[in-house]
């Protein structure tokens, strides 16, 4: 018994070098000072690109950018010469998850991806990410503190708590709130271990909402929601900071709704069949959205998954899965573009121009992922597709990048400290062969990630992760 006992000591003390060891694997670029030269440079702002252009790191920051003739390159500074490329601020994206839908199962389940995850959010040029809701917290609490230590490669986390869901809670990894005073207990306990927002989901009742938002406004911190047992409007005038999936969760539009009833998806689906975009309800729902200053979070990619006639996943996704993982997408992908009454692609277009109508009014839309439905949105390569769908809705190439950048450290409040290429900043960026500018597929063509001016080599770290998505 000792004998295996120090034998399992020694297992543990190895996989903890290993851990030490493994985010040095994929570093490719690591200097006191670092000069990116004659790059085209789309700096997170909305603005249009700049050509030729040099941007120096110092100490993990951003010295000073600006035209590659008159930029200062200080002596000794390890220099790269981007002629032909560009550099984007590193992503910050707000509708994110450690954890994958598991379809092998008779109910719906989903799969902590602990060791996939973060290596593709951060090879994807995610570097700070805010989960959507946790269903492993502890897991979570502990990935961010091996990230921020360096041990593990991954995005800086900004971690959602556990679900805030209703009564009964239709799934059962998700803790049912029962009444008001144990959602401001479970806010309060779950700030007090580190979570910086929380999200109220579809059950959730106005009462259990609102206390919800009260605890989280004391501690300083925001609510989101996948709501529809309470409207937008609703969710709105009781103080919350953020809406899930653009108008696709929104119930504001079902006839006769009742107070604190969830429709069910049929009749939701139904209501936006419906819809006329030009209607003066969604003006009024979307000017009111606006002047509450509540936030919407755009993640097309997983509601383009139930849509046919929408392209197959990449080959470079497809090698990321487990083959369960995959052969389940694949199944359920030939059944999404079986006969169909054309709704879904329908609504697909009205959910397209209601994002753009959003942000043309001023609104702030943010851009998540979301890793879940059928398994066909993952980590980072789903996050890329979330930009190129924003620029399908209409957004300009710039846009779609602001959204996904500077927007989402602006809902944060770190909009000083990432989001953007600006002097002072952290050199959170990364490096594209093309000008996604004028295509913006090109923002697949990742070479070099940079968080905190160490560079990651953004190909070896979905190397890594090949058969993996799916199991861990």
């Amino acid at each position: 018994m000792k004998n295996i006992l120090l034998r399992f000591a020694g297992l543990v003390g190895l996989a903890a070098r290993l851990v030490g060891q493994e985010t040095d694997t994929f570093v490719s670029l690591r200097a006191p000072v670092i000069a990116l030269t004659h790059a085209r440079v789309i700096d997170g702002r909305g603005t249009a690109s700049r050509d030729d252009q040099t941007i120096v790191i110092r100490d993990g920051r951003i010295a000073d950018i600006g035209p590659s003739a008159a930029t200062f390159i200080p002596p000794g500074a390890r220099t790269l010469d981007l002629a032909g490329k560009t550099v984007l601020p590193g992503l910050v994206m707000l509708h994110e998850h450690l954890f994958i839908s598991a379809r092998a199962v008779p109910s719906f389940h989903v799969n902590e991806m602990e060791f996939s995850f973060p290596r593709l959010y951060l090879a994807c040029g995610l570097t700070s990410i805010r989960t959507g809701g946790s269903i492993e917290p502890y897991t979570d609490l502990e990935l961010k503190s091996r990230i921020d230590a360096g041990t593990m490669p991954g995005p800086k986390l900004h971690l959602t708590a556990p679900y805030l869901e209703g009564v009964p809670s239709p799934i059962t990894q998700l803790h049912a709130v029962r009444n008001p005073d144990d959602a401001a207990r479970l806010v309060n306990f779950w700030a007090d271990n580190g979570f910086t927002s929380f999200k109220c989901y579809l059950h959730l009742p106005q009462e259990a909402m609102r206390a919800a938002i009260v605890a989280a406004h004391l501690h300083g911190l925001k609510v989101t929601g996948h709501i529809g047992a309470v409207t937008y409007r609703e969710a709105a005038e009781l103080g919350i900071d953020n809406l899930e999936h653009g108008f696709f969760a929104a119930t504001d539009f079902v006839r006769g709704k009742k107070e604190n009833e969830l429709p069910s998806p049929v009749i939701v689906a139904a209501s936006q069949d419906e819809l006329d975009v030009n209607a003066p309800e969604v003006a009024s729902l979307i000017s009111f959205l606006v002047e509450k200053h509540v936030a919407l979070t755009s993640t097309l990619p997983v509601f383009e998954a139930s849509v046919p006639g929408r392209p197959l996943l990449s080959a470079r996704e497809l090698e990321a899965f487990s083959a369960p993982s995959r052969d389940s997408y694949l199944r359920t992908w030939a059944r999404v573009n079986g006969p169909n009454d054309g709704r879904a692609a329908s609504i697909w277009k009205k959910m397209l121009i209601l994002e753009k109508m959003f942000f043309a009014a001023g609104g702030l839309l943010v851009a998540g992922t979301d890793p879940t439905g059928y398994g066909a949105t993952i980590a980072g390569h789903g996050s890329l597709r979330e930009v190129e769908l924003l620029v399908e809705a209409g957004l300009t190439p710039v846009q779609a990048i602001q959204v996904a950048s500077y927007n989402g450290a602006r809902w944060l409040g770190v909009e000083k400290a990432v989001g953007s290429i600006e002097a002072g900043k952290a050199a959170d960026l990364f490096i594209v062969a093309g000008d996604p500018s004028k295509d913006i597929a090109d923002i697949r063509k990742i070479e070099t990630v940079f968080k905190d001016g160490v560079g990651y080599d953004s190909p070896k770290l979905i190397d890594s992760v090949k058969g993996c998505v799916g199991i861990q």
